[in-house]
């Protein structure tokens, strides 16, 4: 095939050796996190009874690298590690467009999504700690079925806070976590002090993730043998999630393709920033010349229409105060499919590239994301989750753009899991019965 393989494949050596650490190689200083009394900086020690030690270490590290320990990245390789890249080539077929398409398949794996990267790396450093018990939350479940799946793998125990409206629509996420040994319960819940606040308030409270984190938060702090495992915005789950953009891009290289475009879908940030830091790095060194491109939710468009400010991470107003773009921590989204982005701010490195124009943003409403996804469908043959169909929407306009100005370009995006626990949007699509928003 002219200008790269359809698929590229990595050798169980390929597989990295330590993950990309991106602050050393800003441009500028990422703002540290407040404590929301005094608004000064707060130390690790402020996250001391939330996680385990080393994790609260690689959240401050300015090492431009971490090492992967050698039974972590047999975990990996279990997990499937390195991950194929595909050519979209009958996508681009369909679009007639001069743009050459790869997606980094990131469904491959048990849970069938990007997350067990940090799942599997978090439940890891917990058991070497001594930890009994990790908490969490999760929007559309893929979150917490890789951390359930990754506690279990290292005999962990878990308890899982899930999005009421996301606990109610995604029915078989939850049988998938509890198959893994974990505890579900939607959120709010009547297991914490906060979410019988809030059920006595409001009976019919759809949830949100920042509700949820509050859960997971509170079951921590008050628990014996627990800490707390995070799935998104925080910097060392950015940096777990870098094994899928340096595997990239030594794929591309293997092929001799130079990406002009990467494109990822941004709840928290995580997909997007495991995907494009590696490639962002080698632009800030000035060896890339790529654009990166942001896709979220019309309806929840905290990069698109945020504001870049210093915000609580959750919706009881328990966290530090991290600067990042945000619609405001009371914020209730909408309850749209892509439950993984329903998230009132975004990781503070993403927002600090986003606010350095390093990265840019793009929104697009529930509707066209679904229509993407069908497309890639009968395309691809591989059915998208709501997330996903995100980036999809996003290359595929990146790929009409490069086609009404004739130019031949790279693009490539993060597949960052598939829809087949998710059927139910795509029913109601097909039905016609599916909101914009």
């Amino acid at each position: 095939m002219e200008n790269g393989s359809m698929k590229v494949l990595l050798g169980v050596d390929d597989l990295p050796k330590t993950y990309y650490n991106i602050q050393p190689d800003l441009p500028v200083p990422l703002p540290p996190p407040l404590n929301p009394a005094t608004r000064e900086p707060i130390g690790p020690e402020a996250l001391a009874p939330i996680f385990p030690k080393e994790i609260i270490r690689q959240e401050v590290s300015q090492n431009r690298t971490e090492p992967i320990p050698e039974e972590l990245r047999e975990a990996y390789l279990r997990l499937g590690r390195p991950t194929p890249l595909y050519r979209a080539t009958r996508l681009e077929k369909l679009l007639d467009t001069p743009a050459r398409i790869y997606y980094k398949r990131e469904d491959l794996n048990p849970v069938g999504s990007h997350k067990p990267n940090t799942a599997i790396a978090q439940a890891f450093f917990a058991m070497r700690e001594g930890v009994e018990r990790l908490t969490t939350e999760t929007g559309a479940g893929q979150w917490g079925s890789a951390l359930a799946y990754s506690t279990n793998y290292f005999g962990l125990k878990c308890t899982v806070f899930m999005v009421r409206v996301s606990y109610d629509q995604k029915p078989y996420r939850k049988h998938l976590m509890h198959l893994f040994g974990a505890e579900v319960f939607p959120s709010p819940s009547d297991r914490t002090t906060y979410g019988r606040k809030l059920l006595k308030n409001n009976g019919h409270n759809p949830g949100s993730l920042g509700i949820a984190i509050s859960e997971a938060l509170e079951a921590a702090v008050t628990g014996t043998g627990t800490k707390y495992s995070l799935g998104s915005v925080l910097n060392h789950v950015l940096m777990h999630q870098t094994v899928i953009g340096q595997e990239t891009l030594k794929q591309l290289e293997m092929i001799d393709e130079t990406p002009d475009v990467m494109v990822g879908s941004v709840g928290g940030g995580s997909n997007f920033a495991g995907f494009t830091f590696p490639a962002i790095g080698e632009r800030l060194k000035g060896k890339l010349d790529t654009r990166f491109v942001a896709v979220e939710p019309e309806s929840i468009p905290s990069l698109t229409k945020g504001v870049y400010d210093y915000d609580f991470g959750d919706t009881a107003e328990t966290t530090p105060l991290l600067k990042m773009y945000t619609l405001g921590h009371a914020f209730v989204p909408p309850s749209i499919h892509a439950g993984g982005l329903r998230y009132h701010g975004a990781a503070p490195l993403v927002s600090l590239l986003l606010h350095q124009g390093i990265i840019e943003a793009r929104a697009f409403n529930q509707l066209s994301t679904f229509e993407a996804g069908e497309i890639f469908t009968r395309t691809e043959g591989i059915v998208p989750a709501p997330e996903t169909c995100h980036a999809i929407k996003g290359a595929i306009e990146l790929a009409l753009e490069a086609k009404d100005r004739n130019e031949p370009m790279v693009i490539a995006f993060n597949f960052s899991g598939h829809g087949l626990l998710d059927l139910e949007g795509y029913a109601q699509y097909m039905a016609g019965s599916l909101g914009e928003t």
